[in-house]
């Protein structure tokens, strides 16, 4: 594994790292080395923003942006960066993620976030789409994926049902 981070994880809160885990854990089993940090769209907003400023020059490849309410830490992200920056919404306790949901996938045009599942779903594919994008680089990444995925397959097709009695 690189120790060189290329993908940002960026959370607003610490409480979204159990649901983010799943993130860090997809990347460093493809042996992506990543960084994971709390910066706040709203309590934290220029650091937020000179992170994004900052993450290509730093040599990152990728930002994850997840946060949950009003889920504006993506969009910030994406307005001071080119890089592709993917959105995670995290399950809330009210409306069970669904406005996280709409506030990332209702982005202005002009200012690209890709959007996933609510919660981990969202964060392990979130992590499987940088792999993707790193890959088309990277022959030995793009390896590891096809292996991946075929794995997946695999274990589908495995699966046998129990017999009625």
């Amino acid at each position: 594994m690189s120790t060189q981070p290329l993908v940002g994880i960026v959370m607003g809160s610490d409480s979204d790292w159990p649901v983010m885990r799943a993130c860090a854990e997809t990347l460093k089993r493809f042996g992506i080395a990543y960084e994971a940090k709390v910066l706040s769209a709203h309590r934290t907003p220029e650091a937020a923003l000179d992170y994004a400023a900052s993450a290509e020059s730093r040599g990152m490849k990728v930002l994850i942006g997840a946060a949950g309410g009003a889920a504006h830490l993506a969009g910030v992200l994406a307005a001071k960066t080119q890089l592709p920056v993917l959105a995670v919404p995290m399950p809330s306790k009210h409306l069970q993620g669904l406005d996280s949901l709409l506030a990332m996938v209702q982005m202005p045009g002009g200012i690209p976030v890709a959007t996933f599942a609510i919660g981990e779903a969202g964060a392990v594919n979130a992590a499987l789409f940088s792999v993707a994008m790193l890959a088309l680089g990277d022959a030995e990444l793009a390896a590891k994926l096809s292996a991946f995925r075929a794995s997946q397959t695999e274990k589908v097709l495995s699966k046998t049902l129990p017999d009625l009695p």
